[in-house]
């Protein structure tokens, strides 16, 4: 019958040696390790065999391993689960040798799954098989060394694709994460190909596509020293082939970093070990080399590569680089034939007229509607206006530099282009040198140059649009609203005339005008930012906030971060009365101007007119700090210290503000009356002469002197008096005449025609306490006292108000503590005092 099987030491001790036919029932699972063999149907029978157990007559027999016997294997856990149990060793298939028919598996049980059943079907009367989806097949997983290698590949493969989708998509670092993974992976793939056995079947490919992933993913996150050490190992591996052409890439890193000398070394290995048959990779390798040449301010060698590229393979950019090295060495005679080789290139397009829509045939203007949006016509479009750019650029260089005058050399350009392919252009490039003429502010010749192209139809409407500007920006606003007219009148509309001719209405109070103006800018190019920005201020002219507003607010990316779009908003908000946003609103404009002093002082009156005195001080002294010129601020500080009694740095301000406007004799008079109210009576005394001397006419002071000379018992008092009659006699004189004429206004303001005045704008928002009766009293019969001293008859002058008003505010109201109420006398009339109360 059977062989007895003996045991056989080997690395497992669950390993043993199997005689032929044992153990098919296990053989199943012991295939998945080997390679699969397929399925066998033999003779008429209906059964078949399961992979890897089909025995063919006339054929050495092999064990259910698909190994001779004899042999030994290290088998998988799930065999040595199966050769410890019972039910594997008592026969679960039958096999007879020498016949060709393979039974199928006999169950493990006899026993069927309990459940009623009825016709063949199982017991389910509410159907619930029905509603549960069948799995899918799953597929027998290759758990073979060849098998999990592909597997291993696979997941490589996929982490690289994730990697250049990432890079594709703007995130650097998840590219490099998965370019790292990736890399990992595929020396792991390598080790587990060693264990094997397997190491020369290793794919180089995949080696090669995730290094060099790595190394551009570290480029691309400035991970430069990395990304060298990537390309220097493909390099130094001589089983890449296309290793070498990675020296492009290590001179671009080290153009990158500055490493000129280095860029250049790398650039030309790769130039010689570049086959001629990459012509076009060839000579990109030398434009590089020509613009590290740039860099370095070499520009001999550079002009050197450049004339060999136009002269091989001409481009528009190698020939705008060529003019600017021509320009850099100043030979007259190079920058032309530079220019004149920039103007030699072929365009290599067609015309395009064929792209418009209204032809003669019916079938090009479809041909026409199809191909005009197309990648090609794009493509085209894009290669002409990089044409036109490195055109009018070259030419706007050496025009000041190729003839003795700059007219001149613009004419010159002019000619030549006129010469080429490129006519088209002159037109504008006559326009650029008007522009040219008005950077250089020679506004006559900038005129005389756009007024040349009034009779060209082409032209005229950016000519009437620079001339628009021009004469704006001289103040000529009824010639700028001419020619803006002309461009409204014009069958090509563009928004730019909308916007000059809106500009010009606008400076002329015509509101509705120019807003009309500025909404067909808008229509025409719905993101222009000069008609949305001037239709926000005509709004905020007509008082109409809110929809000034949502103009303001419709800005979005770097134009919403813009100063003058942020202090605007905050503006309307702040005129609105949103206090608190517009607070925010300042705020946020202080994080990109934070040296604002306008901004600040903003900030600081917001604050005052909430009552926060704190931050108002706050901000007011910040705006001092960054712009002490600005007199509003030195105003509203020396008022807040006066506020605080603080009369001292009052004072500081006030002399600061005098100093800036020595005619106005108002902050002199701050400056006394600080004295006065610090107790230097002397020097206000002073101060006041000085003012009187300057400003004869002022009433204030005049007031004052008289106030200062009674206090202090001078002779002077009586003089002061005298003028200050006489001046107010005059007044009322002048008074009269001014009223007795037709039409004349009577001035009730009392004060000079110089505004001497001493009053504050700030200050006549201070409560003004009224002045006791008493104390008022004492004053007036201390002038009268002083007055009939002197023996002063005058009687046709009259009585004269020497009253006068602090320009500093009344003084601060002593506390009465000594008595809640008077006391009544009355009380004691019945009373008679005691002999202790009387005196000794």
């Amino acid at each position: 019958m059977f062989r007895k099987y003996h045991k056989k030491k080997v690395s497992s001790r669950n390993d043993y040696e199997k005689p032929p036919g044992y153990g098919e029932a296990a053989s199943s699972r012991i295939t998945r390790m080997s390679t699969p063999k397929p399925v066998m149907y033999l003779g008429s029978t209906t059964e078949f065999q399961r992979p890897g157990t089909a025995v063919v007559p006339g054929t050495p027999f092999r064990g259910a391993t698909g190994f001779r016997s004899g042999t030994s294997f290290k088998p998988t856990t799930s065999f040595k689960a199966n050769v410890r149990d019972p039910s594997a060793r008592a026969g679960t298939s039958s096999f007879r040798p020498g016949t060709s028919i393979v039974t199928v598996n006999r169950p493990m049980t006899a026993v069927r799954g309990a459940g009623y059943t009825s016709h063949g079907k199982p017991f389910d009367p509410l159907n619930q098989a029905a509603s549960v989806p069948v799995p899918p097949l799953d597929l027998q997983k290759d758990e073979s060394p060849e098998g999990k290698i592909r597997h291993q590949e696979m997941k490589i493969m996929e982490l690289v694709e994730s990697s250049c989708y990432a890079h594709a998509e703007g995130d650097f670092r998840r590219a490099l994460s998965k370019a790292k993974e990736a890399s990992n992976k595929e020396r792991n793939l390598i080790k587990m190909q060693e264990q094997v056995g397997l190491a020369e079947t290793h794919n180089m490919d995949l080696t090669f596509e995730v290094l060099f992933n790595l190394g551009n993913q570290y480029f691309a996150n400035e991970l430069y020293q990395e990304a060298l050490n990537t390309y220097q190992m493909i390099i130094k591996n001589k089983m890449f082939s296309n290793g070498q052409s990675l020296k492009i890439n290590m001179g671009n890193i080290y153009l990158k970093q500055g490493r000129y000398e280095m860029a250049i070394k790398m650039f030309r290995m790769a130039l010689d070990q570049m086959s001629n048959v990459h012509k076009n990779l060839r000579i990109k390798i030398m434009h590089n080399i020509a613009m590290v040449f740039i860099k370095m301010g070499q520009w001999y060698e550079a002009v050197t590569n450049l004339e060999y590229i136009m002269s091989e393979q001409a481009c528009h950019r190698a020939g705008l680089h060529l003019v600017v090295c021509s320009r850099a060495l100043e030979d007259r005679d190079q920058m032309k034939n530079a220019f004149n080789s920039l103007l030699s290139v072929p365009m290599n397009m067609d015309d395009e007229d064929k792209y418009n829509l209204e032809q003669d045939n019916p079938e090009d203007s479809l041909i026409a509607s199809v191909t005009r949006n197309d990648d090609l016509h794009n493509y085209e479009i894009t290669k002409r206006k990089e044409a036109e750019f490195c055109i009018l650029n070259a030419a706007k260089l050496i025009a000041p530099l190729i003839e003795d005058s700059f007219s001149a050399g613009y004419d010159w350009c002019v000619a030549a282009i006129k010469k080429s392919e490129y006519a088209r252009l002159a037109s504008d490039l006559e326009i650029n040198k008007a522009v040219m003429f008005l950077k250089q502010k020679q506004m006559s010749e900038a005129i005389n140059t756009l007024k040349a192209f009034e009779k060209d139809a082409n032209i005229a409407i950016n000519a009437a649009v620079n001339l628009t500007f021009i004469y704006f920006v001289q103040g000529d606003y009824e010639t700028a609203t001419t020619y803006g007219q002309v461009i409204e009148s014009s069958s090509v509309k563009i928004p730019e005339g909308f916007v000059n001719l809106g500009a010009c209405m606008m400076v002329q109070n015509q509101y509705d005008k120019a807003k009309s103006c500025f909404k067909a800018a808008i229509e025409l190019n719905s993101d222009h930012f000069e008609a949305i920005y001037n239709l926000g201020l005509v709004l905020k002219k007509q008082q109409r906030h809110e929809e000034a507003l949502e103009c303001f607010q419709r800005f979005s990316g770097s134009l919403a971060l813009l100063p003058c779009v942020i202090y605007q908003v905050a503006n309307l908000m702040e005129l609105i009365e949103d206090s608190e946003a517009a607070a925010d609103t300042y705020q946020q404009l202080l994080g990109l101007v934070p040296a604002d002093a306008e901004v600040l002082q903003k900030l600081g009156e917001l604050y005052d007119r909430e009552g926060d005195k704190q931050q108002a001080h706050h901000y007011h002294s910040e705006s001092f700090r960054y712009y002490p010129g600005t007199l509003s601020v030195i105003e509203w500080l020396g008022s807040y210290y006066i506020e605080m009694q603080v009369v001292e740095k009052a004072l500081i301000y006030f002399e600061k503000a005098a100093v800036m406007q020595p005619n106005e004799p108002k902050w002199n008079m701050m400056v006394a009356a600080c004295h006065r109210r610090s107790g230097n009576m002397h020097k206000a005394l002073t101060l006041y002469q000085e003012i009187h001397k300057q400003f004869p006419d002022n009433t204030e002071c005049l007031r004052f002197l008289v106030r200062l000379c009674s206090d202090l018992g001078m002779r002077e008092a009586q003089d002061y008096i005298m003028e200050l009659k006489k001046l107010e006699k005059s007044k009322e004189v002048r008074e009269r005449v001014n009223s007795s004429r037709p039409g004349s206004r009577r001035s009730h303001s009392g004060l000079s025609s110089r505004g001497g005045s001493g009053f504050s704008t700030v200050m006549e928002n201070i409560i003004s306490s009224p002045v006791s009766s008493a104390s008022r009293n004492l004053r007036n019969s201390r002038v009268t006292n002083l007055h009939d001293r002197t023996g002063s008859t005058d009687s046709g002058l009259g009585t004269i108000d020497t009253s006068y008003t602090d320009p500093l505010g009344p003084q601060p109201v002593r506390p009465r503590t000594g008595a809640n109420k008077p006391m009544d006398f009355e009380d004691f009339d019945n009373e008679e005092l005691g002999d202790d109360l009387l005196p000794e």
